[in-house]
């Protein structure tokens, strides 16, 4: 019998928010990006639009600013309906993307700025 696999969704990824939708923004993804939930990202200083994290740039993207809550294919365009966990929350690390080249140093310095944000990066069942 074949196997399904469905993908991520968000209580998946998110296993505590703040009430009153507190942990969460409306956001605006740079055109050009196609994440999907579970990105972590960073804000891009000069357009002030989230793009994945990238540690090695100098544009702002190098430091994590949250995780999306939702996916978001900006290929064609900016799309400002982007989901951003960008507060007070938990979210499992077996749902968090993080960038396929990224060091262990450099995902730990993401993590210890994503938790002085709030968010914690945990294990989850």
């Amino acid at each position: 019998m074949p196997s399904i696999t469905q993908p991520n969704n968000l209580g998946d990824l998110l296993k505590y928010e703040a009430p009153n939708l507190y942990s969460r923004e409306q956001d605006t993804v740079a055109a050009t990006q196609n994440l999907p939930l579970g990105t972590v990202v960073g804000r891009e200083t000069a357009t002030a639009k989230l793009k994945a994290l990238d540690p090695a740039a100098t544009d702002g993207t190098e430091a994590a600013v949250g995780v999306l809550g939702n996916d978001i294919d900006a290929t064609l365009a900016d799309r400002p309906d982007a989901l951003l966990i960008a507060r007070h929350a938990i979210v499992a690390r077996g749902a968090v993307l993080w960038p396929s080249d990224i060091t262990a140093p450099q995902q730990a310095t993401a993590t210890t700025q994503l938790a002085a944000l709030g968010i914690l990066v945990r294990d989850s069942a």
